[in-house]
């Protein structure tokens, strides 16, 4: 499975970008995706996650209300709204994939594929 992140940039404090994430491959039953975010000199922290068959979304405290996780199972694609976006959320994000169950969706450990990351700088 290969995963595809894209749609990081440069945005403002208060600002809004979307990520997505496409896959290579058309199946993802029992998997979960999620999203992770990874700043300098920080360890890699969860963002948000979801079940590809839906339902049993989560999120980081730090996004939740302003980050939104969803997916298009026709385009085996998965999104990140990101509004309000403030400069301690600038990083490194990564799409990644993988069967995951509830109590593991937030452990990047659950999972088993990766994208390659993008990047999202956020300027005050």
């Amino acid at each position: 499975v290969q995963l595809q992140a894209s749609g990081g940039g440069l945005v403002q404090a208060g600002g809004s970008l979307r990520l997505s994430c496409a896959a290579s491959r058309s199946t993802f039953r029992n998997y979960a995706v999620g999203w992770f975010r990874q700043a300098p000199g920080k360890e890699r922290e969860f963002v948000a996650a979801i079940r590809w068959s839906g339902g049993n979304t989560l999120y980081a405290d730090s996004v939740k209300g302003r980050f939104t996780i969803s997916r298009d199972t026709a385009k085996n694609t998965m999104y990140l709204q990101m509004n309000s976006l403030q400069p301690e959320d600038t990083a490194v994000y990564y799409c990644a994939a993988g069967r995951a169950i509830l109590s593991t969706m937030r452990s990047p450990l659950a999972y088993d594929f990766w994208g390659q990351g993008t990047l999202v700088t956020v300027s005050s």
